[in-house]
């Protein structure tokens, strides 16, 4: 199977065009343009699973239509979106930010799905999705390191409830470097899937490991890359991997 994970911010694009006329300005701008760039590349690269960092669920930028849902289509896989903010964050209430969230779309049969929330962090949301063999946990993690690591805490219990082999992947916004990550994969059992350590951030010249996909020892990777690609500001991830049968 194939698994991609690709951080999308929104849509925005990169470069001199991102921050004219003024700095983080593409944050403000339509994304149509760069976002159907977005989705011809995702469908080159013919993903079984992919897991989507900063998706637009409709605001203005947007007009109005979900990237998720309109990637769904057009790929033909079943679609779990979600906003990145808990019900009761301040974000929830402002018009640009209520349309934030990740998503998790996929060809394969799903078992089940759960939407969690970190205890702390502004962005807290964890998506888990049971496919037949494996399920998948789906996660943005805070930029503040207290943050941080008490979500990796949270992450490694939930992990520890679910009797599958398991993919943990997403931003994990490791700013301090990949060795922050250490303690946590020894603890819960995971391995990282990107063995010769290729950075994704920013997507023009790398300079951070900050985007993971962390996997059960019962899940044998077969091919690991990142395309310098450039339509956000990190890079794709693709994984090719298949469980181990008992």
């Amino acid at each position: 199977m194939r698994f991609l994970l690709y951080n999308i911010r929104y849509g925005a694009g990169v470069g001199w065009q991102f921050h004219f006329p003024f700095p983080f300005s593409g944050y403000l701008k339509y994304t149509h343009q760069q976002f159907s760039r977005l989705v011809d590349f995702i469908e080159s690269v013919n993903p079984d699973i992919i897991g989507l960092l900063e998706v637009d669920s409709g605001s203005f930028r947007s007009k109005k239509s979900c990237q998720a849902t309109t990637l769904a289509r057009q790929l033909k896989h079943f679609c779990v979106y979600e906003s990145k903010y808990a019900v009761d964050s301040i974000w929830q209430k402002l018009p640009l930010t209520n349309k934030q969230g990740n998503a998790i779309l996929t060809n394969t049969t799903i078992h089940g799905q759960k939407i969690h929330y970190f205890k702390k962090g502004i962005k807290r949301l964890m998506i888990e999705l049971e496919m037949e063999d494996f399920v998948v946990l789906l996660v943005h993690l805070s930029l503040k390191y207290q943050h941080r690591h008490q979500q990796l805490h949270d992450i490694y219990q939930q992990v520890e409830k679910i009797k599958k082999p398991v993919i943990v992947a997403g931003d994990f916004n490791v700013l301090r470097g990949a060795h922050e990550l250490e303690a946590f994969l020894e603890k819960v059992g995971l391995k990282n899937a990107n063995k010769e350590g290729l950075l994704s951030h920013p997507s023009g010249a790398p300079r951070r490991e900050i985007d993971f996909i962390l996997h059960s020892p019962e899940i044998e990777v077969g091919s690991f890359e990142m395309p310098d690609v450039q339509f956000s500001d990190h890079r794709p991830l693709i994984c090719d991997f298949k469980v181990k049968k008992k």
